[in-house]
């Protein structure tokens, strides 16, 4: 059976990528995210045989995000599955040097964002006893590194969030589901290190990293599970990326 989609962070990288999945299985999609014109080329992709509403939206801004989803085509207006995807990570500097307005960003879009579009689609949800929220979290909500600060923080709390979730929505018939990628090629480091491309592609250099493609499968594969099973967390790494050493620090002592 056919289903309504909604997909935030959806003009590119893993959101893109669930787009094409989902339409590919016969899906209705809801696509959100800022870049009008990459909304419209994946539209013009996908062709019309796949229903899709798009919005030019900041989730950021609760406002816009309120008008919204009030006022969604009633074709589009049951949402059965919310992936909420959109979310980046800004510098990579340690805490006492990184820029404060790089903070806020990622705290408004990985954690504000993800909250106001769940609490505005969950009563729809709990209404009519079935629907599915799937978290995009990150290695870094569990495992810490250099300069991973409030990203990693912000994605720890996309992963306690669900968890949550998941005793609220207990006896709901509605499921929540996280999934941590660890290191994927997408626009993740592009948008990270602001634009310097050598540098993003160096984060990725001599390895095989997951692709955008290989999660919206996970992701389509959470989704589709029948109605009493419910994924809590899924981690996905590729098999170039594993944990490291705890790190020491050395100093000759006088």
């Amino acid at each position: 059976m056919a289903r309504t989609v909604f997909i935030t962070g959806a003009s590119a990288g893993f959101g893109a990528a669930c787009a094409r999945a989902f339409a590919a299985r016969g899906d209705r999609l809801v696509l959100a995210a800022r870049r009008a014109e990459r909304l419209q080329a994946l539209v013009e992709e996908l062709g019309p045989s796949t229903p899709i509403h798009c919005l030019a939206l900041d989730v950021r801004d609760r406002a816009a995000v309120e008008q919204a989803l009030a006022s969604l085509p009633a074709e589009f207006a049951e949402v059965d599955v919310l992936i909420n995807n959109a979310g980046l990570a800004l510098g990579l500097e340690p805490a006492h040097q990184t820029d404060l307005d790089d903070w806020d960003v990622m705290v408004d879009t990985n954690i504000k964002g993800l909250m106001y579009c769940t609490r505005l689609l969950l009563p729809g949800m709990v209404a009519r006893r079935r629907g599915h929220v799937v978290n995009i979290g990150s290695t870094a909500g569990d495992w810490p590194y250099p300069g991973g600060n409030v990203y990693g923080g912000t994605k720890a709390f996309v992963a306690q969030f669900t968890r949550n979730l998941r005793a609220d929505l207990l006896g709901t018939g509605v499921r929540a589901s996280c999934v941590a990628p660890g290191m994927a090629e997408t626009e993740f480091s592009l948008v990270r290190f602001k634009g310097a491309a050598a540098r993003a592609d160096q984060v990725y250099a001599d390895t095989q990293p997951l692709s955008a493609e290989d999660l919206a499968r996970v992701i389509l594969w959470v989704a589709d599970q029948p109605p009493h099973v419910n994924i809590n967390s899924l981690e996905v790494m590729s098999v170039d990326q594993a944990w490291g050493h705890l790190a020491v620090h050395r100093e000759k002592k006088s």
